[in-house]
């Protein structure tokens, strides 16, 4: 009975581990598509779309022209996979980056960034409908390092800790299947 009751515990604990350690991985969220798509060509849009593999929250997004003046307008706005980024007045022609930042579901921070071209926009090629360069009117004033996507912080960058979470979880079922089978050895035989 007590070879029985040892292989019983055995198979518990492998399986209990084995339970543990194939719990999916949590993925990152990627971006799945844009609007204007990278790379493309367009006339001048009044927004940004971006949609993600999952739902996202916290969205920043900063875009900017040529000359690195953010062209974006108000805070995005981000409904379960979709954030939207209004963009303020007409974009010239020309080409803007688009820098983005989001927290997955699984609490990670993601960020990338692409470009786009603005061709056959009425305010003509890099500059407002007045006629003035951009370079001529007043430039609001650079974001900070803190603001912008690339160096932004969030309390789920600093105290991030799931993968160090995960790792003590799988080491406290090996020790506890560990502990069970020499229990059951020690046990005396009721051979």
């Amino acid at each position: 009975m007590n070879a029985a009751r040892r292989a019983a515990a055995g198979a518990a604990a492998v399986g209990l581990v084995l339970a543990v350690s194939a719990a999916p991985a949590s993925a990152h969220t990627a971006l799945t598509a844009a609007d204007p798509e990278e790379d493309s060509t367009v006339k001048a849009p009044s927004r940004i779309v971006l949609t993600y593999s999952e739902p996202v929250r916290l969205p920043r997004v900063i875009v900017t022209d040529a000359s690195e003046k953010q062209v974006q307008s108000g805070e995005p706005r981000a409904v379960d996979n979709e954030v939207t980024q209004p963009l303020g007045g007409t974009l010239p022609n020309g080409e803007y980056t688009v820098a983005w930042r989001v927290v997955s579901a699984d609490g990670h921070p993601v960020q990338d960034s692409y470009t786009f071209t603005v061709k056959g926009s009425p305010t003509g090629a890099l500059g407002d409908a007045s006629g003035e360069s951009p370079g001529a009117a007043a430039q609001p004033p650079a974001a900070s390092p803190e603001s912008s996507p690339a160096n932004a912080t969030s309390a789920e960058d600093s105290g991030d800790s799931s993968g160090w979470l995960w790792i003590g979880l799988i080491g406290l079922v090996i020790a506890a299947a560990a502990g069970a089978v020499t229990w059951f050895r020690r046990s005396p035989s009721q051979d």
